[in-house]
């Protein structure tokens, strides 16, 4: 592609001509703020400007559950991602809980709004912005609900836009927005910035919430540079200024570091992205294994990866919150109506699972998993409600808040269905018919609970030290804690 897409009967601003050379590529990382709380925002125009807490297994009134996202109002007050409701309420008390005729109630200037998680809600959202992405880019690797990578050198380039003024026009009109936060002067505005721009206004416009954009080169620094000014920033790194403009900053913030590493980088004197991407690589190798060098090397602005599509799902699944007093009945019929959807949904997509499994959320926000695998690959409703039925037993007499069900190991070859003549309840899963594997705790305190008994092994950690590089800490601060599907 050589020119601008035509929107409207115009070009896109950033769009232009490529040489003969392959051009630098120019990839945009979109990371929606505080998702949750901007979501809840666009239905609650009473919410703009305040603390907002989304709590998954949380209720109105209560005390129990944990926080999904809170809004940077919130984070203020040390409110932070996957913190249990009840510590968020001791340093945010509710708003409904401040009487000005009561001298002990909390001071209303001190308080934050608490809404439970609505994820068929954010997923409408997350639709449209998805909508606008697609649209943006012919490229794009959508990592979560709230965030993806966009290659758009097909779109734009790196070439200057002229002028200190609007990359859309080249002209310095006072009128035009303010710079992004770029490495590298004003006058340096880049073709690529008024494209990320476009992007984001679009998105905003469109979709109704914020977005905050980096662009770089290279993924990893576009992750980074979309962190550097939250919330709604816009922050670009040209080529050539990424290994300057990751220099300073601490080893946390390298794509790949979590919390484990930046202790084993500080213990070798390497504090900065600078220190990274300068130590010995023999040295890194010897205390991380291979993942040292690679992580020196992002520090230093080298990251070769394409921004490739996000894979075929591993799974499907669908979740219903429930009240603490819902009865054996009331949490069958939730699970055979979650199995039906799940069952159609897999058909839909023309897939076969193997492994059936079901979720319970049990006060304060115990999270228990049980499955069992099949013989081969099925498509078979009924099999779904039976065994998440006969698995769903085990929590007869437990107080649930929210059930789930799931088909896993997904196959979308078009095989043949295996025999079933075999399948009992010991499944092939040694005994129980359960996959077993205990995971850790997901927070401490009364209200942490953990998560136990993982299908596949245990969840992702998020601390970036996993083989795949997982999200590191900083997104676990700045995101939400995950909900929806189990993975």
């Amino acid at each position: 592609m050589t020119g601008g897409t035509p929107v409207a009967g115009e070009t896109l601003p950033g769009a232009g001509d490529e040489g003969d050379d392959a051009p630098d590529r120019v990839v945009c990382h979109v990371d929606m703020d505080c998702f949750y709380a901007s979501c809840e925002r666009l239905r609650h125009d009473d919410l703009d400007g305040e603390p907002v807490v989304v709590g998954m297994g949380y209720e109105p009134g209560e005390s129990i559950g944990a926080v999904a996202t809170a809004s940077y109002e919130a984070r203020e007050f040390g409110v932070e991602s996957a913190m249990p409701v009840s510590e968020a309420l001791a340093l945010l008390p509710r708003r409904a809980d401040a009487d000005p005729d009561d001298p002990d109630a909390p001071d209303p200037e001190e308080t934050g709004r608490y809404v439970p998680v609505d994820l068929d809600f954010y997923e409408d959202v997350a639709a449209e912005v998805k909508a606008v992405l697609r649209d943006c880019a012919d490229t794009r690797r959508e990592v979560s609900i709230d965030e993806a990578y966009l290659d758009v050198t097909d779109r734009t380039s790196w070439a200057a836009a002229g002028g200190g003024g609007n990359p859309a026009d080249g002209d310095d009109d006072p009128a035009d927005p303010p710079p992004s936060g770029a490495a590298g002067p004003a006058e340096a505005r880049t073709l690529a910035e008024g494209y990320a721009r476009h992007v984001k206004d679009r998105i905003e416009r469109e979709a109704g919430v914020p977005a905050s954009v980096g662009v770089a080169p290279n993924m990893s620094a576009a992750k980074v540079a979309s962190d550097a000014d939250k919330p709604d920033g816009l922050v670009v790194v040209p080529p050539g200024s990424v290994a300057e403009f990751l220099a300073p900053l601490p080893t946390a913030d390298v794509h790949g570091v979590g919390p484990v590493t930046e202790e084993t980088l500080s213990e070798l004197g390497i504090d900065t992205a600078g220190d990274l991407a300068a130590a010995d690589r023999d040295r890194l190798a010897d205390a991380l294994g291979e993942r040292g060098p690679e992580l020196s090397r992002r520090a230093a602005g080298d990251d070769d990866r394409e921004v490739t599509p996000t894979g075929l799902p591993k799974s499907l699944s669908r979740e219903s919150a429930l009240p603490t007093t819902a009865d054996e009945s009331t949490k069958r019929e939730t699970v055979s109506a979650l199995a039906a959807d799940v069952a159609r949904r897999a058909r839909e997509r023309g897939c076969l699972y193997r492994t059936i499994g079901i979720k319970a959320v049990e006060p304060p926000f115990d999270v228990s998993t049980r499955a069992r695998s099949l013989p081969g690959p099925v498509d078979d409703p009924d099999l779904v409600e039976e065994v998440a039925l006969d698995l769903l037993a085990e929590f007869d007499d437990a107080r649930v808040r929210k059930l789930g069900v799931r088909v896993s190991k997904l196959d979308f070859a078009e095989t043949d269905q295996a025999t079933l003549g075999g399948f009992d309840a010991g499944g092939g899963d040694g005994g129980d018919g359960r996959d077993r594997e205990a995971a850790p705790e997901a927070r401490g305190g009364p209200d942490g609970g953990k998560l136990t008994d993982w299908v596949d092994g245990p969840p992702d950690r998020g601390d970036g030290d996993g083989p795949t590089g997982g999200r590191d800490r900083r997104d676990a601060d700045e995101g939400q804690a995950t909900l929806g599907d189990w993975d």
